[in-house]
């Protein structure tokens, strides 16, 4: 295996004397997509603000593409590839759609691939068709469903031509079909099939989730957190069939998590 691609060292922070993440140590290679799963209040989404730099940890290192980006401005790390969704989406909500995946379009990264200058119009435009809003594209932000937001979301992550992406809960609040649509866009994206005419290699990806059935259906590695610390990771299958992990998170029934 080579150097990581990704890689989280010793991260931990602390709120005055609760750690909500302690000593947490990963690494991610260019050509995975993780899954990082565990309880309400585990850490995983405080994980994801640190990476981002959203968060400052309280100690230890994000090293990305072999450079330290502990605790650098949010701008800077998506221009070195890095992108991220939240839990709760936050649009322009007074642009419409296609504005509002415009200005990812025409942030510094993407502005450096000549083209993109010119066609940033057209390029939101495909960012919105792979993710299935592209019928939206002149509505308000505003008056999007809760499931349209999350394709929004993606839709500007993925405009900045991310080498990896951090998703914190793609598929909550979405019904069964619109998760599995979300699902199979974000593996057909991780796999190299871009949207619009682009055919580059598809990001890394680290996605965070409870909606276990279709994580676990397009991961290749999961990693467990509870309490704020790892307590496991592996295959979907080596970790559905976890003793820790089914005593701490999964439960009873877990087989069928995995088919």
């Amino acid at each position: 295996m080579g150097k990581a691609f990704l890689e989280v060292e010793k991260l931990t922070k602390d709120y005055g004397g609760l750690k909500a993440v302690n000593d947490v140590s990963f690494c991610i290679q260019r050509d995975e997509m993780v899954g990082l799963i565990g309880p309400n209040g585990a850490g995983k989404s405080t994980i994801i603000r640190m990476l981002m730099g959203v968060l400052n940890p309280t100690s230890g290192k994000v090293r990305f593409k072999g450079s330290d980006i502990t605790g650098q401005m949010i701008s800077k790390t998506v221009n070195m590839g890095m992108a991220s969704t939240f839990q709760v989406v936050k649009p322009f909500r007074r642009l419409p759609v296609i504005a509002n995946v415009m200005v990812s379009c025409l942030c510094p990264r993407s502005k450096r691939k000549g083209e993109w200058v010119k066609t940033a119009e057209l390029r939101a435009n495909d960012a919105l068709e792979f993710c299935g809003i592209s019928d939206k594209a002149l509505e308000q932000a505003s008056i999007l469903s809760h499931g349209d937001l999350k394709r929004l979301e993606l839709a500007r992550a993925i405009a900045t031509e991310p080498d990896i992406m951090l998703l914190d809960e793609p598929f909550g609040g979405l019904n069964p079909a619109e998760t599995k649509l979300i699902a199979n866009s974000l593996r057909r994206l991780h796999k190299g099939g871009r949207f619009g005419r682009l055919h580059s290699e598809g990001p890394a990806m680290l996605i965070v989730e409870h909606k276990l059935s279709e994580l676990m259906r397009i991961v290749d590695r999961v990693i467990v957190i509870n309490f704020g610390e790892i307590i496991a990771t592996g295959s979907p299958e080596e970790v559905v069939n976890n003793k820790t992990v089914i005593e701490a998170y999964i439960g009873k029934g877990v087989r069928k998590i995995v088919s």
